[in-house]
């Protein structure tokens, strides 16, 4: 197959969950397959960034895009004026002009097969219904994730913002959901979600994989008994929420029982809030940006998931349980993922039971063992990332052969 993947960024460094995912896949089909890459071009995109993508595409097309950095004067602009548009912010900010006449005239000259859009925001530069077969590679359900974020804010003005931005991304989801030959969700609960709330039913789904060669125990390595770890992109909001939520509400039922407890928050760019929390609270230790997340993975003692917002799955969930890591997540945060409660790890959503099972795993040495030698089990037996690619290679296939099959008829 010719297969033309529409993006909105480039994907090295590997660094977030949307990165990895479409990586893992692009590498795994790109054996079999002609991949052409189309995204956008940050002037912070290193030359690396550009070369690397020989690993996932044979042709990359870009077209340079600079967003504001977040919290500047000119990204509080584009905030005020999106407030004048229909379309939710997320969206509009990757509206271009040239991208449009770019995709445009790739499309026209009809030498791809099949067509990626991954991620809804790729859509801003679409011109209505692609003319080939066409696939929504949906990672989230992106509006459910706005609503989580309009039900959860306390603050009446970011309450009314996100409840504005939540029924923008519905309307604009719920079009461009219909105007593709197929939808892939990355679970279960995602395709039943997208199936209800707008009605359509050419939705599959793809498992969320692990490179369990890449995130496995380390031999010998020697834990902070009672250091905590969580991992993601900081400058993600519903990242930033969880580290709040679990510093005010359940961290400090955890040290009542454990004195010596800390957090370390692995990820990029943290959030002002999030650096005078740190600098506020000493049981809490940012990290910023980080070449390999395993040496921290590797010396914590659990790995916690307070996710309150968010939608698809957590990759990171995975990752810490194929390094044999006990694992406490909220039903949000585990949301989508194939384990079991208890099992595979433990799931929480009052801070009080959260804390509980906190404080258990860090006490008790023969339940974290068999919590984590479960989880580990689970994900080298059943979700690598080779496996993952195959069922969207096979779904791309399908879907050509009906396509061909209804021309022939």
């Amino acid at each position: 197959m010719k297969i033309l993947w529409l993006k909105t960024e480039l994907l090295h460094p590997v660094d977030k969950g949307g990165k990895i995912r479409t990586y893992e896949t692009l590498k795994y089909l790109k054996r079999d397959h002609e991949v052409t890459y189309v995204s956008f071009r940050n002037s912070t995109d290193s030359q690396d960034s550009i070369d690397q993508a020989v690993v996932y595409a044979d042709r990359l097309i870009t077209v340079p895009l600079d967003s504001p950095s977040r919290y500047s004067a000119a990204f509080y602009g584009e905030l005020a004026r999106n407030m004048a548009s229909s379309l939710p912010y997320a969206i509009q900010k990757y509206k271009s002009a040239r991208m449009r006449r770019t995709i445009e005239l790739i499309l026209s000259g009809h030498y791809h097969d099949i067509v990626v859009c991954d991620f809804l925001t790729p859509c801003a530069n679409l011109n209505g219904k692609v003319p080939a077969p066409s696939i929504l590679f949906q990672h989230n359900v992106e509006s459910q994730i706005w609503e989580r974020h309009y039900r959860t804010a306390a603050n009446p003005v970011k309450r009314a913002y996100f409840y504005t931005q939540f029924r923008r991304m519905s309307r604009f989801e719920g079009s461009w959901l219909r105007e593709f030959d197929q939808v892939i969700a990355v679970s279960e609960a995602d395709r039943e979600a997208m199936s209800q709330r707008f009605g359509i039913d050419n939705v599959g789904c793809v498992p969320t994989g692990v490179d369990t060669g890449y995130f496995s125990p380390v031999a010998g390595a020697s834990s902070n008994r009672h250091d905590l770890i969580f991992t993601g992109s900081m400058d993600y909001m519903a990242n930033e929420d969880a580290i709040l939520y679990f510093a005010d509400a359940i961290l400090p039922r955890i040290a009542s029982a454990v004195e010596d407890v800390s957090l370390t928050v692995v990820g990029r760019n943290p959030s002002p809030r999030l650096l005078a929390l740190s600098q506020s609270n000493p049981r809490i230790r940012l990290t910023g940006a980080v070449a390999d997340v395993r040496p921290y993975l590797a010396q914590a003692a659990c790995f916690v998931v307070p996710i309150r917002v968010g939608g698809g799955t957590r990759l990171k969930i995975f990752e810490a349980m194929s390094m044999a890591k006990p694992v406490v997540s909220t039903s949000v945060g585990s949301e989508g993922l194939p384990v079991a409660n208890g099992i595979h790890l433990q799931i929480a959503d009052d801070p009080k039971a959260f804390a509980s099972h906190v404080v258990k795993l860090l006490t008790d040495a023969r339940q974290t063992r068999g919590l984590a030698e479960r989880g580990r089990t689970l994900v080298t037996q059943k979700f690598t990332w080779e496996l993952a690619a195959a069922e969207f290679g096979r779904i791309c296939a399908e879907l050509l052969a009906r396509k061909r099959t209804r021309r022939a008829a």
